[in-house]
């Protein structure tokens, strides 16, 4: 009989998976913006959503819960469901309109943001380390906008929204995770950004071919395919390991961009992305220490901006029975320990 893996080896093959399903991401987002140049965002979220419910029917297939689909928190499910579909679209634009670096670049804040955003939706303590690590990463994003070398423009508003919204998504999802159905969490959004994609669709709606029709296609199974290799990492890798591996996506931008773009990522670029990466690097390597976070709220987010037009990854883990290994209990300063339930 084989002996189990080493806690390493472990950790590397989470590590691996997790490499593999930001190249998958990063490649969707690469899609995304060669059909941003022909169509708007409000179609192309239209499309790939409509794209991804045959998958969610077969993942609902494996919830075995015998209860109705109203929600138990509905003004925070609500706010969830919403916050998912801005987030959605305006990604969806950054992409089309921004250099793919600058994008992730901006996006990247986000974790910095779940952790601003957890002190008064959950409660979180947070600490003068980690408070510098936000502040810095925050001008780190100052310094890729370079307020008054180029212009602000439209992409750059979305790309700020993206990162504003997915990281109160993601804090809702926290707060709510453990009480909430996994079809509600699953199902909502993606419902919202159909009906609400499909009354704006009459008036952004142009004709595509077949080829750009698959394309949309591949946009829903890119992503699906990202998810399951995540959730294949978090399943063999503690989240201080899997986690961080999302900022490899800047090397893919980069790669991509100047492959199919044209795109070369300028200094401040650079040097901003280079800033946000090490602020939410340190954010995630603090949360996992004991004595220093109550919730978790970044570990614990087990995905990345786009939340609607495929499954998340903590919720496909829920429906499929199966957890993923723990890290060790933050500890309370007063000896006990805290949960607030499955937050991804």
């Amino acid at each position: 009989m084989r002996a189990p893996a080493a806690p390493r080896s472990v950790n590397a093959r989470g590590a691996l998976y997790a490499l593999a399903s930001f190249a998958i991401y990063s490649t969707h987002d690469v899609v995304v913006k060669f059909l941003g140049g022909a169509y708007s965002p409000f179609q192309i979220v239209f499309f790939s959503t409509l794209f991804g419910f045959p998958i969610v029917a077969v993942m609902l297939m494996r919830d075995r819960e015998e209860a109705n689909l109203r929600p138990r928190r509905p003004l925070w499910t609500g706010l969830r469901t919403a916050s998912a579909m801005v987030t959605t679209t305006c990604a969806f634009y950054a992409f089309s309109v921004l250099p793919m670096a600058q994008t992730y670049a901006i996006i990247f804040a986000a974790p910095l943001l779940i952790t601003i955003l957890a002190i008064p939706v959950l409660g979180e303590t947070v600490g003068w380390r980690r408070g510098l690590a936000v502040l810095a990463g925050l001008a780190g994003v100052i310094v890729v906008l370079q307020p008054g070398d180029t212009a602000f423009t439209a992409g750059h508003l979305a790309a700020l929204a993206a990162a504003v919204f997915s990281a109160f998504a993601a804090v809702i999802i926290r707060k709510i995770g453990g009480e909430e159905r996994s079809a509600v969490l699953l199902l909502y959004p993606m419902m919202a950004n159909f009906l609400v994609m499909a009354c704006a669709l009459p008036f952004v709606y142009r004709p595509m071919p077949a080829l750009h029709l698959g394309g949309m296609a591949m946009i829903a199974a890119l992503g699906f395919c990202g998810a399951m290799c995540l959730i294949a990492a978090y399943r063999r890798g503690r989240a201080v390991v899997v986690a961080p591996m999302q900022y490899s996506q800047i090397l893919w931008a980069a790669l991509y961009g100047a492959v199919f773009f044209h795109e070369t990522p300028d200094r401040n670029t650079a040097i901003g992305a280079a800033i946000i990466i090490a602020s939410g690097l340190f954010v995630v390597l603090r949360e996992e220490r004991p004595n220093v976070s109550r919730n978790r709220p970044v570990l614990q987010t087990m995905t990345r901006y786009v939340a609607g037009t495929y499954p998340r990854i903590g919720t496909l883990l829920r429906l499929s029975g199966t957890e993923r290994p723990q890290d060790p209990e933050p500890t309370r300063s007063d000896g006990g320990s805290h949960t607030n339930g499955p937050g991804s």
